[in-house]
Order: structure tokens, then C-alpha cells, then sequence
């Protein structure tokens, strides 16, 4: 368990970008409280005119919005900046304080509660590992975690907390074999409303998300995204899953499963033609370590404390390299992505390893015709699944969806 000081991600600097203009009746002030909280966040601290200037809004009514905002405690003063002409301008920006949000990330080998600021830092965390997922125990980690972190809070606290996001792989029975699961154990998934079931039992609003996606949001409002604005995301768990960046915004696809690059058909060390999950994945090197007599548990404890196994490490990283980099050639052949983002649950160290291999896999394929992405780490880390989950409450609360500030429309400037 961290402190209310817990670790920060270093946010990234977005580029100058058109955000859609916001509308000044009073039927949609609430609409355009949320665009300034937005591009706030997404600046990092913005002053009346900037705001007025990005968002399309009269001056007048921003005003009004930011003393709202200000009196409600969402938004802070920073130090006035003083210019070469007229009155010093004062920076406002986000009060992480001001809002709370808990994130559940159900895995196939462990899950994460963690309580997350309104600029996205962890406060607090609970981490339980397991053979395999069971409704009765996650259901008992989630009341009995959040219980744990409230009695930390105090009132004023527990009372700014926007709900809980849940961020869970989606048909949890398929692949059961592959983590061992006994035959059939898994199938109890099939008739649990996960959401429901937690809804009961918990105070506040419950939303849930795939695991896969809920890192690629993370990635997208606190990692790379502001920076790049179409990407193809991998997240490499016990199952590699990822997701689909396009205009600033994540696209789900006809059925939402648009970003699901684990069934990828891609070629193995050998030459047979295998999923992308069935290489790139953590139960293989869990299954690699067994077959040497290691024992892989330590994978689970904690996803920033894995140590080096050596040889079968090295060939998993690398076996993977070449998968992934035949992944983002054939994603890169359909859709011109600007950038590959690779993380995982796993230590930095590993991630970095695994991007290099990847760079250096892809510049041995045959790339005529193909304009490849850049192939970069995540930003997020291993806890992307859990700030994704913990980011619903947050969004449907106090801020617009992400494409909304990315449109390429500035009223203001008439463009």
C-alpha cells in the first residue's frame, strides 16, 4: 500500500492542436465546464485568454466557468506570468486533490485496486495474485480493498470519489489451458455479470472496459497520445492485447473489437504460422521458465520487481521481437500509423529490451511499400490496465472524450 504521495507519470508536452469549439448557451455550460477541465488537463495549465482561444468561448463566459471552477475546487492558481505588456496572466490547472477514482485490473494471474488522482498518479494500490481468476475472490479483493483504502481517506476525501472503473480481459474462459486452469474452472465466467456483481456491493457508479483498451486510453490521456495522434498500441500480460489510436481517439470498430492484435497471424522461429499471443505473451515465458525448473511466480508478485532469468528471458524477448514486428508491418501495411506503442506488465527494463529487439526484428523484414511507424515504449507502465479502469469514472464525470479536443476545428481563429 503507497501513501497519498505515490509515484507521478511525467506528463507529456502535446503539440499546439485546434481544439472543437465550445458553445456559449446556458442549456450547455455544463458541456463547456467540461472542455475547459479537459484542455486544462491536456495542457497541463492554461490561462483565461489561452482557454478562450482554444476552446472558441467568449472570454466573458470563461470567466464565469473558471470561477466556478475555481470555487468548486477543481482548478488551482498557479504563479502569475508577467508579461512584456498589460496585466500578468495566471496559469490555472488542475487540482489533483479535487477528484478520486478507483481502478480494479483483473488479470489471468493477479489484480490491482488502486486509487488514482484527477491528473492520473496512483495514491494508493492493493495487488493480490492467483493461480487463475474466480468470481467469489475477486468480488471479496474488490469490496474488501476498497473498504481498506476509505478508512485511509477522511471524509472530505472519501466524498470526492467519482466511482470505480473496471479494466478485465473479456470471455475470461477461452485460452484457460494456456494458464493452467483446471478443465472447466474458467467456464463459472460465462454467467457473471462482473459489473453488476460489484455494483452490488459498492457505493459508488461502476463502469467497465476491456483490460487491452483501458491501456490504450491510459496511454493516449497520460502517456504518447498527445503527441501522437494515430497509433497501433500492444500491451503485453499474461495475453498480448492492444488497441487502435486514430485522430486522438481510440477506435472499437463495428463490434469493438477493433485492436484485438492477439489472434494476428504471425510466424514463429520455425516458420509455423501462430498467433501473435501464442509468442508475445507472459504465460510463454512462464511456460519457458517451468520447462527449465524455474519457478515463474515471481512474475506475478510484482509487475516492477522481476528479476533476470537469463537465457529463457533473452529468447522469449527475442522470439517476441520478431512477432511484434511482423504484427506492426502487417498494421502498418493497412492503416499509416504514425507510431507502434509497446509496454507491458513488466519492469521498464524489460520494456526497453523488448523495443529495441523489435526495432532491430523489423529492419530485417521486407518493407518496400510499407511506411513504417515508429516504434516507441509506452509512457504508461505496467499499471496502464488499472489508470484506463480508474480514468472511466473521471471522464464520464468531469471531461469530454478525448476526440472532442483534438478536432481540428478553432472557431476562434476561424480555420
Amino acid at each position: 500500500m503507497s501513501s497519498l504521495d505515490g509515484p507521478e507519470h511525467t506528463p507529456v508536452p502535446p503539440p499546439i492542436l485546434n481544439p472543437a469549439g465550445g458553445a456559449n448557451q446556458v442549456r450547455v455550460r455544463a458541456y463547456n465546464e467540461r472542455l475547459v477541465l479537459s484542455l486544462v488537463r491536456l495542457y497541463g495549465a492554461l490561462s483565461k485568454a489561452d482557454i478562450a482561444r482554444r476552446s472558441g468561448l467568449s472570454a466573458q463566459t470563461v470567466s464565469v466557468i473558471m470561477r466556478v471552477l475555481e470555487k468548486e475546487g477543481l482548478l488551482s492558481r498557479g504563479a502569475p506570468v508577467r508579461g512584456r505588456v498589460g496585466q500578468p496572466s495566471i496559469p490555472m490547472h488542475l487540482n489533483p486533490d479535487a477528484v478520486y477514482s478507483f481502478g480494479l485490473k483483473m488479470g489471468r494471474r493477479s489484480a490491482d485496486l488502486v486509487l488514482m488522482d484527477f491528473v492520473g498518479r496512483i495514491r494508493m494500490q492493493l495487488h493480490q495474485t492467483y493461480a487463475y481468476p474466480l468470481p467469489h475472490e475477486i468480488l471479496a479483493f474488490v469490496t474488501a480493498g476498497i473498504e481498506e483504502i476509505e478508512s485511509r481517506l477522511d471524509d472530505k476525501q472519501r466524498g470526492r470519489i467519482a466511482g470505480l472503473g473496471i479494466a478485465a480481459p473479456f470471455e475470461l474462459w477461452n485460452w484457460a489451458e494456456e494458464v493452467g486452469a483446471p478443465p472447466g474452472a474458467m467456464e463459472v465466467w460465462r454467467d457473471v455479470d462482473l459489473q453488476a456483481d460489484i455494483a452490488a456491493r459498492v457505493s459508488h457508479p461502476v463502469f467497465l472496459q476491456n483490460d487491452a483498451t483501458s491501456a490504450c486510453g491510459a496511454e493516449l490521456v497520460f502517456g504518447v497520445g498527445p503527441s501522437y495522434p494515430d497509433f497501433v498500441y500492444f500491451f503485453i500480460g499474461s495475453f498480448i492485447g492492444g488497441g487502435i489510436v486514430l485522430n486522438s481517439a481510440i477506435f472499437s470498430g463495428r463490434t469493438g473489437t477493433a485492436g484485438a492484435i492477439g489472434p494476428l497471424p504471425v510466424r514463429d522461429r520455425n516458420g509455423e504460422t501462430k498467433q501473435l499471443l501464442e509468442i508475445a505473451s507472459i504465460f510463454v515465458l512462464e511456460n519457458m521458465l517451468r520447462e527449465r525448473g524455474i519457478d515463474p511466480e515471481p512474475l506475478w508478485y510484482s509487475a516492477d520487481d522481476w528479476v533476470d532469468f537469463g537465457e529463457p528471458m533473452e529468447i522469449w524477448i527475442q522470439d517476441s521481437a520478431k512477432a511484434l514486428a511482423q504484427a506492426i508491418v502487417a498494421a502498418a501495411s493497412i492503416v499509416d500509423f504514425s507510431a507502434a506503442v509497446i509496454d507491458g506488465g513488466f519492469p521498464h527494463w524489460v520494456r526497453s529490451r523488448v523495443v529495441q529487439a523489435t526495432i532491430d526484428e523489423a529492419a530485417k523484414l521486407d518493407l518496400q511499400g510499407v511506411v513504417m511507424p515508429e516504434i516507441i515504449e509506452g509512457a504508461v507502465g505496467a499499471q496502464a490496465r488499472a489508470i484506463g479502469g480508474a480514468s472511466l469514472p473521471i471522464f464520464a464525470r468531469y471531461l469530454t472524450d478525448q476526440n472532442v479536443l483534438f478536432k481540428e476545428v478553432d472557431h476562434a481563429e476561424g480555420t
